[in-house]
């Protein structure tokens, strides 16, 4: 229910600037001082659990950590070694569903492996089927969305690509850098090189967009946050930003500006308090947790969305 300069866990993975070490999401899953990022009481699975029911995570990247020694009542998480591919472990929707039907009240189901092949998730026919089988859909809201679109990634040579060694020498501005998505990145100059850095690439290529952090679109809604490096870039869509050589190969990514369409995520939700065959005007995410509240009956603690997006798609609307 909050922005990402609200929350501060930026990019897809972990990062010191002093230490200048950098971790990916899956190495991270267990370090509360990256998770635990200060709206504590916000999180659902908190709020589910404080006001008296149970909440359970399956692969769910930060279900792992604890926050302010909290910890989810059952979770489980897959290995930093476990092979995106692999989505008939990922998936499981049985195991999640035998949790509901025993004890829990709310769950979260993570499935890696749509972000990798660029395919849209879809909720599959014999998965609805499973819990038809057990009677869940009569006492269970599902709701199944994405954390960002997909599109096309433009390559050599058919544009000219984005490489940030042909307008500047690293070791000369830079400090450290963040490349987390093709589409998007942070720098942070060496001191006194702030404005140097910024000269040098703000006209660089007309299809990468340099900003200082102050002055990042408001529409990202993820600049304001400490964490935020100096410098925030990102291309136009369809164009990766590569630092010193291509190495990016994927014919589809994320990290472009969130207005366009592409970039825009799915939204699906049934079960006995949903409307049936009802079709809602598109939404930012932030709305699904106060939604997820009202669903679990649980009362609001602060956040950034509202009930009065999603409400008409319920039932006693």
């Amino acid at each position: 229910g909050h922005w990402i300069e609200d929350h501060r866990v930026i990019p897809n993975m972990m990062f010191n600037t002093e230490t200048l070490w950098k971790y990916s999401f899956k190495t991270t899953q267990k370090k509360q001082d990256w998770w635990d990022s200060g709206v504590l009481p916000s999180l659902l699975w908190l709020v589910t659990t404080l006001q008296g029911n149970k909440a359970t995570f399956l692969h769910y990247p930060r279900g792992a950590a604890k926050y302010q020694g909290e910890a989810v009542q059952r979770s489980l998480m897959e290995p930093h070694t476990h092979p995106n591919g692999n989505e008939t472990e990922w998936a499981n929707i049985d195991l999640i569903r035998n949790w509901f039907i025993k004890e829990f009240d709310s769950g979260t189901l993570y499935c890696e492996e749509p972000d990798n092949t660029g395919r849209q998730f879809r909720p599959k026919m014999e998965n609805r089927k499973a819990a038809e089988r057990h009677s869940l859909m009569e006492c269970l809201n599902v709701i199944i969305t994405l954390d960002h679109g997909v599109t096309t990634v433009k390559k050599n040579p058919d544009i000219n690509e984005i490489l940030l060694t042909n307008y500047l020498k690293f070791r000369d501005f830079v400090k450290f850098d963040i490349m987390d998505s093709g589409g998007s990145g942070m720098l942070l100059p060496k001191p006194g090189h702030e404005e140097g850095l910024y000269q040098v690439l703000k006209n660089a290529h007309h299809h990468l967009n340099i900003y200082k952090k102050e002055e990042f679109p408001e529409h990202f809604h993820f600049a304001k946050h400490e964490w935020v490096l100096l410098i925030v870039m990102y291309a136009n869509s369809g164009y990766n930003i590569n630092r010193q050589i291509i190495l990016y190969f994927n014919k589809g990514d994320h990290g472009f500006d969130n207005v366009l369409t592409d970039m825009k995520t799915i939204f699906r939700a049934l079960g006995p308090d949903f409307k049936k065959n009802h079709l809602t005007e598109p939404f930012d995410s932030v709305h699904i947790y106060p939604l997820m509240c009202k669903l679990l009956g649980i009362t609001l603690e602060p956040h950034t969305g509202s009930l009065a997006v999603t409400h008409e798609m319920l039932m006693d609307s």
